[in-house]
């Protein structure tokens, strides 16, 4: 059975568990630049590259990873948020690339095999892929709108260098998350369909989109229900949204997915909003009380945190959907479906 197959098995029989952060618990073992660094001898300083950790302070990942685990995951992703050769620039780290999402893929696996060993529960690995600090749709120069730093082609070589160092780890599914750009997430679709081709096998993909605003909207302009039609094509093995709010904020995001997405429904929330200093107060139990009316009302088929969330939010969010009923993905009508800014179905 593939992957694809057996993820489907078990969102058949209960809510499933994604993880939570890893910044936030990088952030508490307070690290030192000496840390990051290691001994690779890069000439910039590393402090804050939470992605090389994966190299230099593979404990610290596995830790976190084994915490996500023991609070009850079935699915971990990759610590490899900004492994791409566009945010490892930053730190004169973008010849590291495959490095970097090799080792984390195979950190994850390792782990995620083991626990799948002590009881038989399948436990999956989905490989990260940020949207990087560039986007395709809008200039960075409001002098010059139609200036772009990067280009969509460039872009796709980008993720494919990623998603094929992450399979080449032993990932089961590639992430493509926090997206605010939603032609940044087709360069995305592009790369691993172009990594499909090489392997002559399926890589299944998971897609998540961030608001940011209230309205529903991503930062290119598109409604919840616009970004679902312009990616759907690429039948993604989930649909979601994370980041930017919590719970609460999403509530009314989630339904309207919920009831068009032919899919299953990946949402990991932010552990509330961020206070005056940055930081998130949202306890465990709220935050899972809130997603808890989530999957009472058969919305949801994943649920895992995002943004200030910890193994002590997961293991909460998971005691509190334990007896809860997955979604029962819905079959829509067929018909033409079309994003601009706005969804547009033709009756």
């Amino acid at each position: 059975m593939s992957k694809r197959d057996q993820l489907l098995a078990a969102a058949r029989e209960r809510v499933l568990i994604f993880d939570g952060a890893f910044g936030t618990q990088i952030q508490l073992r307070k690290l030192t630049e000496e840390d990051y660094a290691g001994s690779l001898g890069l000439p910039a300083d590393q402090k804050g590259n939470n992605d090389i950790l994966a190299l230099t302070r593979p404990d610290v990942l596995s830790d976190i990873t084994r915490a996500y685990f023991e609070a009850g995951s079935d699915i971990v992703s990759t610590n490899t948020f900004s492994a791409n050769r566009i945010s490892q620039a930053d730190y004169a780290a973008e010849g590291l690339v495959r490095e970097i999402n090799v080792a984390s893929g195979k950190l994850a696996r390792a782990l995620a095999d083991e626990y799948a060993a002590k009881d038989g529960r399948p436990r999956f690995v989905a490989g990260a892929i940020g949207p990087t600090n560039k986007t395709l749709s809008l200039s960075p120069d409001v002098e010059d709108p139609g200036f772009r730093e990067i280009d969509f082609d460039y872009l796709v070589d980008v993720y494919l260098e990623q998603a094929r160092a992450l399979v080449e780890g032993g990932v089961d599914f590639i992430l493509i998350e926090t997206v605010f750009d939603t032609l940044n997430a087709k360069a995305g679709i592009m790369a691993v369909k172009k990594l499909e081709r090489e392997l002559g096998r399926e890589v299944p993909v998971m897609i998540s989109m961030t608001l940011t605003d209230l309205s529903g909207r991503n930062l290119s302009g598109h409604t919840v229900e616009a970004f679902w039609y312009a990616v759907r094509h690429a039948k993604p093995l989930t649909i979601g949204l994370n980041c930017s709010f919590g719970a609460e904020q999403l509530r009314p995001h989630v339904k309207v997915l919920s009831q068009i997405a032919d899919t299953l429904l990946m949402i990991y929330p932010n552990a509330g909003l961020p206070n005056e200093l940055g930081e998130y107060d949202e306890q465990p139990d709220t935050t899972a009380g809130l997603v808890k009316d989530w999957a009472d009302h058969g919305q949801v088929n994943i649920l895992g945190g995002c943004c200030g969330s910890s193994p002590a939010h997961i293991a909460a969010i998971a005691k509190a959907v334990a007896n809860s009923a997955p979604r029962t993905v819905p079959s829509p009508e067929p018909a033409m479906k079309l994003a601009g800014l706005e969804a547009f179905i033709a009756a």
